[in-house]
């Protein structure tokens, strides 16, 4: 039987890799099983385990689909895509490949400033207090962000004008973030587009596995007073 193993956190950039194995059933697939190796942030369990062998960072997500190690989201996103569903990604060639590209990595940019803030506002703790100017410039900056991905949008059910596509699943893990720091109000068409997403069943199953989560212990972060 194919190993297919993710090493994952619970609503981390793994939940990308998860979405879509469940969008696409590779286990099913492969005629397998999906192993999802959960571990805890905070905690030495992911360097006291067998992830350092799969992650160089020793950081999720992992991937394992038989003798094939990967680590990166967005790495391992392409490479399932290009292997096992090229009709969600674009090929090499295509005229629409580099908005493709431009957008599977620009939810790297947005990702990077909520892990920022997940730091900040939910691990540190009294005496080491984060600085209210550095949270209020990363909040700023994932406002940005969202401003770009709204803009993109417009006049768009998805991220490419041709559908729904794996740039699209890049995103899952964002949008469930970055409203714990920036309100969505603001951004009718990011609303409905995590609305769209939130209908999806391979999402419903993925949220399904994930359950209740454990990270956040408050709807909302604001930025502390100066």
């Amino acid at each position: 039987m194919t190993k297919l193993r993710l090493h994952h956190v619970q609503y981390g950039r793994s939940f990308r890799v998860l979405w879509l194995l469940e969008e696409i059933g590779l286990a099913d697939r492969l005629g397998t099983h999906l192993d999802v190796v959960e571990y805890h942030i905070g905690t030495r369990e992911m360097r006291e385990s067998e992830l350092p062998q799969v992650s160089p960072a020793v950081r999720i997500p992992a991937l394992e689909i038989g003798d094939v190690q990967m680590a990166e989201s967005g790495a391992i996103v392409e490479y399932i895509t290009e292997t096992y569903a090229p009709e969600l990604g674009v090929r090499a060639g295509d005229a629409a490949r580099h908005e493709y590209l431009q957008w599977v990595h620009y939810s790297e940019t947005q990702a990077s400033l909520i892990e920022q803030l997940n730091l900040q506002m939910v691990f540190l703790r009294p005496p080491a207090k984060a600085s209210p100017v550095v949270l209020k410039l990363n909040v700023a900056r994932l406002r940005a962000t969202l401003k770009g991905l709204e803009q993109r949008l417009e006049g768009r059910d998805w991220i490419l004008d041709r559908g729904f596509s794996a740039a699209d699943i890049m995103y899952g893990f964002n949008l469930f973030a970055a409203p714990f720091y920036v309100r969505l109000d603001a951004f009718p068409n990011i609303c409905a587009y995590k609305a769209r997403m939130e209908a999806m069943p391979s999402f419903l199953r993925a949220v399904a596995r994930e359950g209740k989560q454990r990270f956040y212990t408050q709807d909302f972060y604001p930025v502390p007073e100066l």
